[in-house]
């Protein structure tokens, strides 16, 4: 059975920035469905901010197994109840994997409880190196012992996150920075991952490594159909079933 996946974008800088509209004609969100589509195994629905329900509903919520997460402008547009129902869908068994500025989204400061705030600085000409930590961790299959990004966001420690479980990646940037890159915790019957990389107006998302991340991410993150149901509120959901 494939694993159900919601690739999740706020979708609002590709509107108003023509750098980025350049780069991802079709949306962020679209440039790694279109990866995962031809991966096998995944079954791939997009959605944005600008949808109704922001495109999770409960049943899209139903029908999902892993999210992935990113939004920067408008994370204060997101309705505080569809925050809820992820939140609900995580505890209960699906995986998440937040992307870039998602860190400060409603969602991940939900699951984190902590402020999840960090050092950042934009620059062009910015080059990232994402050293592997966990070699043989299933996230990082067939990534070099590193990759480099000619072009990024700067991102660095303190990271306000609870401590990681596990850190599979640190980036390092010119200016001596580094950053815990790729870390993964348990929430409830849910995995979540964050992966760093991502600003909206590099061309991350059309990176082999990074789109081998993300897909490698999401099969990590998936349910497990051993594990029993678990009850949350007034519902018990299983790793199939949110109903």
């Amino acid at each position: 059975m494939p694993i159900r996946v919601t690739v999740w974008n706020e979708g609002r800088h590709e509107k108003k920035n023509a750098t980025v509209a350049e780069i991802y004609p079709n949306g962020m969100h679209e440039a790694i469905a279109s990866h995962l589509r031809k991966a096998g195994g995944l079954e791939i629905r997009t959605a944005v901010l600008d949808d109704a329900e922001h495109g999770l509903s409960e049943e899209v919520l139903s029908n999902t197994d892993v999210f992935t997460w990113w939004g920067h402008l408008a994370h204060k547009d997101v309705d505080d109840r569809i925050v809820d129902r992820v939140h609900e869908r995580v505890l209960a068994g699906a995986g998440i994997v937040v992307l870039h500025s998602g860190h400060m989204s409603k969602i991940f400061r939900k699951l984190m409880g902590t402020t999840c705030n960090l050092k950042w600085r934009e620059e062009k000409n910015e080059r990232e190196i994402l050293w592997v930590t966990r070699p043989g961790h299933r996230i990082v299959a067939g990534i070099d012992d590193f990759f480099i990004l000619p072009r990024e966001e700067m991102y660095g420690e303190f990271f306000d996150v609870p401590e990681p479980q596990c850190t599979f990646l640190i980036s390092s940037f010119g200016g001596g920075e580094v950053f815990r890159s790729g870390c993964t915790w348990t929430r409830g019957a849910g995995k979540v991952v964050y992966f760093r990389p991502g600003h909206e107006t590099f061309p991350t998302y059309h990176d082999k490594n990074v789109l081998r991340v993300i897909e490698n991410a999401i099969r990590w993150a998936a349910p497990n159909e051993k594990l029993p149901s678990i009850a949350f509120g007034n519902r018990k959901l299983g790793w199939m079933d949110s109903k």
